[in-house]
């Protein structure tokens, strides 16, 4: 069972989710909270899967709630962010506080499901449009002056060719199509790309390849 805990400030929005979520056989609601704080406390005494947290909320809102979460150490623990405000701010903080991924309330009940279970595997959440528009928030910023970081050199060759390729959005189909590899390759290529930057997921890996500096829109 995929356990769930609900955080938002709205008492029918989190009724509503709760219905969906317990309603399929492999979710389960363990917990509602009403704000960020509130969330912190039960995330750390019900050891839920997942937590549906709420941007906007008073008091603690949801982006210091799940740096919190992270800086507790619940880094198993995946934070699906839900918004009713598509705002460039919002997905770039909370992706950076360490959420798993974002999604706005008026999607369907079939992509948050699933939503859900993707985060739940282990899998970050980025839609396509979303991604697109992180990588245009660095269009009009100066290059990174700082130096490359050392960590890269530890990558192989192959591997920072899969980085590249994570930092434009790549799935993992595309990258094999791409480098001529396996998917189950290209799988454990990704996965020591990210354990050797210190990476969480691929959402990240996005973040981090325009941080430093490795590429740029529209190269």
């Amino acid at each position: 069972m995929i356990r769930v805990l609900l955080a938002d400030d709205q008492e029918l929005v989190r009724d509503g989710f709760a219905m969906i979520l317990d309603a399929q056989d492999d979710m389960e609601v363990v917990g509602q909270a009403a704000d960020g704080a509130r969330s912190v406390e039960l995330a750390r005494t019900l050891a839920p899967d997942v937590v549906l947290m709420d941007v906007r909320m008073p008091g603690m809102d949801g982006i210091e709630a799940t740096r919190r979460l992270r800086a507790a150490g619940l880094h198993r623990l995946a934070v699906l962010m839900l918004t009713t405000f598509d705002l460039d701010e919002y997905v770039y903080e909370a992706l950076r506080a360490g959420a798993n991924g974002f999604l706005l309330k008026d999607v369907p009940r079939s992509v948050l499901i699933q939503g859900v279970r993707t985060v739940a595997a282990g899998e970050a959440l980025l839609a396509p449009a979303i991604t697109r528009r992180l990588i245009e928030r660095f269009v009009n910023e100066p290059p990174p002056t700082r130096a490359r970081p050392r960590e890269l050199d530890e990558l192989t060759d192959r591997e920072h060719e899969v980085l590249l390729r994570l930092g434009r959005g790549r799935s993992n189909s595309e990258i094999a199509r791409e480098l001529f590899l396996s998917e189950a390759t290209v799988k454990t290529h990704v996965a020591h790309v990210l354990r050797k930057l210190g990476l969480r997921d691929r959402v990240h890996a996005v973040v981090y390849v325009y941080e430093v500096g490795l590429i740029f829109p529209g190269r």
